[in-house]
């Protein structure tokens, strides 16, 4: 090889290196949060190819809500998307909710679930369907709404308030025995949806249900346990980022006031900056490690991936945008997005449901409840500069041989001749 085409090939390599810097810095300054409706469209464009390609079902063989949660953070970010859109402009939002609604209500979207348990299909399937459903109506003018829809949201919410009334545990089941707070928390919410939209008929039990949960916290924490024993409500785990970045979504549009207390308490105990870079969340409380699981992922220094970008939906709801903003930014920076001028996808599109969840969490606001007054920030713009002096570097040792030959070049360059007369 000539010594020119290795000197081309080593600028070239050069370039790409220092490209890739900039590129990653870019990411970490710019807003990816707020005001990203463009982005999150490509992203639901990329979902619904996705969906109808067979994700859902890929996703279903990896656990057991994949299907289900493709589909209801599909139709749940549009939702988002609608309610920022003017009444006029909300087909395509409405249209794809349904959408979306009619696949969770069809055997398919029923396979995993029993239909013995109270309600029928248990509280996971009926709370988060629920929400959807509420959330479709909310897209539609009070007065011209879908009789079908209302009418069904009405009965649905009825089943789920009969169920947590006659329940002796604020928290329901969503398997045979098997009961985690995360869930009910979901299904409260709609309750408190349906409300905001039909006549009022759910405060009481709303409120019977938050007696029963601040009686059942997770002693190590004070937070809603991960897990619960499905008779009595009493913590069987201790509170796990996986399911409490969901509670901290919802639980603002249950009672603002206890929720500000959990959500700070939250993240005091689980929001770090693993190596002193990005921040991040743990999936167990800090100075506790435990096992990984299917929802959790791999936990490299005790951090859920999942957990991390739920989070960012989570801080949006109560009005963190500090901390949602450095969540969202270091996953632009980590999770290598690629946009086209019709997709985007995250970790070149090789877990769609990680897009999901990502896409749902940027477009979080409250459904019910009016914006809370923001927390005391836990985070500044400062915690990107050791990010920023990484990729500098980065970005400058390729150019280095090049420099050091340039100054050699300079220094050992002969004199010119003396001038001869």
């Amino acid at each position: 090889m000539s010594s020119t085409v290795r000197r081309v090939l080593r600028r070239s390599v050069a370039v790409a290196v220092s490209l890739c810097a900039l590129v990653g810095a870019i990411r970490l300054v710019a807003p990816a949060t707020a005001g990203d409706d463009a982005g999150v469209r490509r992203q639901l464009a990329f979902l619904r190819d996705a969906i109808d390609g067979g994700a859902a079902t890929d996703a279903q063989a990896l656990y057991p809500e994949g299907y289900f949660f493709m589909h209801v953070l599909y139709g749940l970010t549009w939702v988002d998307l609608g309610m920022r859109a003017k009444p006029g402009d909300r087909g395509t939002a409405l249209r794809e909710a349904r959408w979306a609604f009619t696949r969770l209500d069809s055997p398919a979207g029923r396979a995993p679930f029993s239909e013995d348990l109270t309600p029928s299909y248990g509280v996971f399937y009926r709370g988060w369907s629920n929400w959807l459903l509420g959330g479709v109506l909310s897209l539609q003018p009070a007065g011209h709404r879908d009789p079908g829809e209302e009418r069904r949201f009405a009965e649905d919410s009825a089943a789920l308030g009969a169920a947590f009334d006659a329940s002796a545990s604020p928290f329901l089941t969503a398997y045979p025995g098997q009961a985690w707070p995360v869930d009910s928390t979901v299904a409260v919410a709609s309750l408190r949806l349906h409300d905001a939209l039909l006549p009022a008929r759910y405060a009481a039990t709303v409120q019977r249900w938050l007696g029963g949960v601040r009686d059942r916290p997770d002693p190590r924490t004070g937070l809603m346990p991960h897990r619960v024993s499905a008779e009595t409500g009493e913590p069987a785990e201790v509170a796990r980022a996986t399911s409490q970045s969901i509670i901290h979504r919802f639980l603002p549009d249950i009672d603002p006031a206890f929720a500000r207390e959990q959500y700070l308490r939250f993240r005091d105990r689980y929001v770090v900056r693993p190596l002193g870079l990005g921040p991040a969340v743990r999936e167990y409380p800090d100075g506790m490690d435990g096992p990984a699981d299917v929802d959790s992922g791999p936990l490299p220094l005790g951090v859920s991936l999942s957990a991390t970008v739920v989070t960012i939906g989570a801080a949006q709801v109560n009005h963190d945008d500090a901390l949602a903003g450095a969540l969202a930014s270091y996953g632009e920076f980590a999770g290598v997005p690629l946009s086209t001028p019709w997709t985007k996808r995250y970790a070149f599109g090789l877990l769609p449901v990680g897009d999901a969840f990502l896409a749902w969490s940027k477009t979080a606001r409250p459904w019910v409840a009016a914006p809370p007054p923001a927390p005391p920030a836990s985070i500044t713009w400062w915690w990107r500069l050791p990010l920023l002096l990484i990729l500098t570097v980065f970005g400058t040792v390729p150019w280095l041989p090049a420099l050091r030959r340039g100054r050699a070049s300079r220094f050992w360059r002969p004199a010119a001749p003396a001038p001869t007369t």
